[in-house]
């Protein structure tokens, strides 16, 4: 019975999950993190919307803005989501959005974009699925968005498209 139960609702359970991408200025990213459930679902649309916390720690590899070589930099982050999955929550695809917060070790600086602050949100849209036998393997296609949201200028943002692999705990 307990395998059955997460099989129909596997956004109910943790998970730990490895992401890699790249984005705009030639920002290539790779992170890792934790989904946690908090709790909330309700029916929405045929489907059920529940909402979860991710929290990550991102690398970011950028040109620098002068010079040679590369520029390293590491994003922490917390995004509350709202997962939507169809057909009474019974399907294996998702979708998902959320706004939080991150902070960068050091601004951002690029030959094309500059941050003014550390600090900014984050932004995620994502789509995705799970399999395996409790379907507990999931895999997603994501984009993020980092700006600090017009607190401060300049507030060029970033986008970055980034394939997620996960796997319950």
């Amino acid at each position: 019975m307990h395998g059955a139960l997460h099989a129909q609702a596997p956004d109910a359970a943790r998970s730990v999950f490895v992401q890699a991408g790249a984005g705009e200025s030639s920002v290539e990213v790779l992170g890792i993190g934790v989904r946690l459930p908090l709790g909330w679902q309700r029916p929405a649309g045929g489907g059920v919307l529940s909402l979860q916390l991710q929290a990550f720690a991102s690398h970011w590899r950028t040109p620098p803005a002068t010079g040679g070589g590369h520029r390293d930099l590491v994003q922490l982050g917390a995004v509350p989501l709202l997962r939507w999955r169809g057909d009474g929550g019974r399907s294996p695809w998702f979708l998902e959005g959320g706004i939080g917060v991150s902070v960068l070790d050091r601004r951002l600086e690029t030959p094309s974009k500059t941050f003014s602050t550390r600090w900014n949100f984050s932004d995620t849209l994502a789509a995705g699925f799970n399999w395996g036998d409790a379907r507990q393997h999931e895999l997603s296609l994501r984009w993020q968005h980092t700006s600090n949201g017009g607190s401060n200028h300049p507030n060029p943002g970033l986008d970055v498209g980034m394939v997620r692999y996960a796997v319950r705990f």
